[in-house]
């Protein structure tokens, strides 16, 4: 009885280590962080215009846009581009030279930086402000229930929460 007791408890054993075993990987398994590559900088900037397109296609039929406000739909679009040299300059961080600098070399960096997104935000914003006064009331109030470009329930933050959230609803979504 008892040899049959520690018998039975050890097969269990084993049926239960196999069922937490992992199956190995098939034969031709990629592994995918040693294949990761950098996307292609055409592709990329391919993938932005169509996005950007279809953005401001969205806008021209949400907001039933006519002919004459075309132009202050543009100068929005054109100031919602980064600066010029941005995506060659955020593709070079990190490759050595922000390591090689000192703290206060690397704090004036930052600072800079700041200051450049800071005029882009104040050139979007004032063409965000032409924009709106282009429209009509209707299409203002269309305009306002829009989420924010970029911002907004799945801008920045996504689904799972985080600064692109409004209103403290972080999580919610």
């Amino acid at each position: 009885m008892k040899l049959t007791s520690i018998a039975l408890a050890a097969a269990l054993s084993l049926a239960a280590g196999a069922s937490f075993a992992q199956p190995a990987p098939g034969p031709g398994a990629p592994d995918a962080a040693r294949h990761w590559q950098r996307p292609d900088p055409a592709q990329m900037a391919q993938r932005h215009a169509e996005m950007a397109q279809r953005h401001a296609q969205h806008l021209r039929d949400a907001l039933q846009l006519r002919p004459e406000q075309e132009p202050a739909l543009q100068a929005l679009l054109a100031s919602m581009q980064p600066p010029a040299g941005a995506r060659e300059a955020h593709g070079k961080r990190g490759e050595g030279a922000e390591h090689a600098m000192t703290t206060p070399e690397r704090l004036d960096r930052m600072q800079a930086r700041m200051a450049e997104r800071a005029d882009h935000f104040r050139q979007h914003a004032e063409a965000t402000k032409r924009f709106y006064a282009a429209l009509s009331p209707s299409q203002q109030k269309a305009f306002d229930a829009m989420p924010m470009m970029g911002h907004g329930e799945h801008g920045h933050g996504g689904m799972r929460g985080g600064p692109g959230m409004r209103g403290g609803e972080h999580g919610k979504g």
